[in-house]
């Protein structure tokens, strides 16, 4: 099932009794409903960086760019941004999840700050399209592998507190997530059993079909399989407290392969991060610098493994490592891959230019929020130890 939340500034679709999301189905049938809310925000004073809405070309005077983790300065990052982008319209993907914590803790307010660089500095009034992980968005790769993401599960606490009561507490952040989007003007998509990264991916290639050059907002390094000359990422440096954008170029300075060869790589060497093991824990002499230069010269996992089944590709323990673990390491490719075949399908009014003019009210309001609710916090946890 596919759940969206569409921007109130869409006056096409008939009107319906506001929710969260509004489901739509994604099997054959196509037939879609649009609900419209009527937005109705106060003013109130930003107490963090988020700029006027009809920012000139100096807005990106507030974040560089890195290659092979050397910052570029604020000129050059502009010069290489116009001439990479020149002739087609963007489309911005952004992934909300990550932006939800800081570090590994939940946070309300690093969504704010970075939501509200991204509005101001970066997207301006270019479309933008957020995506949520679906529920149960891991079980189809942790069905083929089940240390994936394992443990992010302990993000649910086994202790006095609840399950219930956890789940509810980020239901409840999520859904205020949504109601500043979507008071942004920005369409909110949550595709269940889905992961984000696959429901972009499949969207970016519909939106690349349209002929516009597509951004994906994340920190995620599972998007840089993605990375091409129309597909670029930005991402929030935390320790500059800035978006930077990264390209192709980038990506080839820094690793010196194209991204299609790092996802081989990573396939080989593995995942910690994702809980995804290598083929190193299985023979240890098989090494990064081994895989990368087998596939320099073969260009993809898939085209070494078959090259292996037919004829020595390298020296004896690669060798036998890659034809006694081929379906391991294929295994591997089908968990860390991104899909392109969500059942999800680009909208037209997805595409049109956003409405900014909500943007300094909306998340006005959600930072006083913010505040009010930590103060509320703070005064209840010292009357308790008072009392």
């Amino acid at each position: 099932m596919v759940e969206v939340t569409v921007a109130a500034w869409i006056s096409h679709a008939p009107c319906l009794t506001p929710n969260s999301f509004h489901s739509i189905s994604n099997g054959k049938s196509r037939n879609k409903t649009t609900k419209v809310v009527p937005t109705s925000t106060k003013a109130w004073k930003i107490r963090t960086a988020v700029a006027a809405s009809s920012c000139s070309s100096s807005v990106f005077g507030s974040f560089n760019q890195t290659v092979g983790g050397q910052v570029l300065r604020e000129r050059e990052c502009l010069g290489k941004y116009k001439k990479e982008g020149k002739g087609k319209k963007r489309v911005f993907f952004l992934d909300v999840n990550p932006l939800c914590y800081a570090g590994n803790k939940p946070s309300l307010q690093s969504f704010g700050h970075w939501v509200s660089l991204f509005f101001s500095q970066v997207c301006l009034t270019d479309p933008v399209i957020a995506v949520f992980d679906g529920d149960n968005c891991n079980e189809l790769r942790r069905r083929l592998l089940p240390s994936y993401k394992a443990h992010r599960r302990k993000f649910f606490p086994q202790s006095t507190i609840s399950k219930k009561y956890v789940r509810g507490q980020v239901g409840r952040s999520q859904k205020l997530i949504i109601d500043v989007l979507r008071k942004c003007n920005v369409p909110v998509l949550k595709v269940e059993g889905n992961e984000a990264d696959d429901v972009v991916a499949t969207l970016v290639e519909q939106v690349l079909e349209r002929g516009y050059h597509v951004v994906i907002a994340s920190p995620d390094k599972d998007f840089k399989q993605l990375i091409s000359e129309n597909v670029q990422i930005v991402m929030p440096l935390v320790e500059l407290k800035r978006w930077s954008f990264y390209t192709l170029k980038h990506y080839t300075a820094q690793y010196n392969c194209d991204p299609q060869s790092d996802l081989s790589l990573r396939c080989i060497m593995g995942d910690e991060v994702d809980g995804v093991p290598g083929i190193q824990h299985l023979v240890p002499g098989f090494g990064r610098r081994t895989a990368l230069k087998l596939l320099k010269k073969h260009g993809s996992l898939e085209n070494l493994l078959n090259a292996a089944s037919v004829r020595t590709v390298g020296r004896q323990y690669a060798q036998e490592a890659l034809t006694k673990y081929a379906d391991y390491l294929r295994r591997n490719y089908e968990v860390l891959a991104l899909r392109r075949d969500v059942d999800v399908h680009l909208q037209e009014e997805w595409l049109l230019e956003r409405d900014t003019s909500n943007d300094a009210n909306v998340l006005s309001n959600f930072f006083r929020l913010l505040e009010e609710t930590n103060k509320s916090t703070r005064e209840s946890r010292s009357n308790f130890s008072n009392g």
